[in-house]
């Protein structure tokens, strides 16, 4: 049995580090690592990095390397106004790229990079409050321009990396839990945390150490 859990933005893995101060740092492809014992069972993080393409590669690198049982991605997202509140976390049950465009033909990349998340091994009542929903993903931050949109394909958040993660998760037919918690809010006029970085980081500290606290129950509730 092996777990492994992947932590993409930079403020998310410091705000993850102190929380373990005697975990021995090592590195990998992409970054940092380091393993912990939870219940009797060891666990390895690591920072896969933000973005899609380290995502993609971080994601492939621990299936081929670790073959986990189960691997759980920790972190943030931007929410849209009136579909999410700040703070509430969501469990990513779909996922959906919006940042590749094509212009030559009409093939449907759309479709071909969305990604639906089998959630059937996660044992019902939930542990903790959590709110399923679709995450779109680019490598952007969210422009606000664009939230009409992507509401009309069915998402309620964004981010940097949970269409890959999930996308090469699910051609390996591996086990993936996306929680991730609302940072800031965006709306059609703009986003709070944009040009105050400090609001990001803040808020990602406090929503890294809540999933942290909470990832006993999240295991207790797979089932094998």
């Amino acid at each position: 049995m092996k777990t492994v859990v992947l932590i993409s933005a930079i403020a998310e893995w410091n705000a993850v580090k102190p929380l373990f101060p005697d975990a021995k740092m090592r590195r990998f492809p992409f970054g940092e690592c380091f393993d912990i014992h939870l219940q009797d069972e060891r666990i390895s993080f690591f920072h896969s990095g933000w973005g899609k393409i380290a995502s993609a590669g971080s994601m492939q690198y621990v299936i081929d390397k670790y073959s986990p049982h189960l691997i759980v991605n920790l972190g943030t997202c931007g929410g849209f106004e009136g579909q999410v509140d700040q703070g509430e976390i969501i469990l990513v049950n779909q996922t959906y790229v919006y940042d590749i465009v094509e212009l030559m033909g009409d093939m449907d990349i759309v479709s071909y990079y969305a990604s639906f998340l089998d959630l059937s091994w996660l044992a019902e009542p939930y542990p903790y409050p959590v709110r399923r929903g679709m995450i779109a993903s680019a490598d952007s931050d969210l422009p606000p321009a664009k939230i009409p949109f992507l509401k009309g394909q069915g998402a309620i958040a964004a981010d940097w990396e949970s269409a890959a993660l999930a996308w090469v998760a699910q051609r390996n037919n591996s086990r993936l839990l996306i929680l991730r918690g609302v940072s800031d809010i965006v709306s059609e006029e703009g986003g709070e945390a944009y040009d105050n970085i400090e609001i990001f980081n803040e808020r990602a500290r406090g929503i890294m150490e809540q999933l942290i606290e909470q990832l006993p129950e999240w295991l207790n509730a797979v089932k094998l």
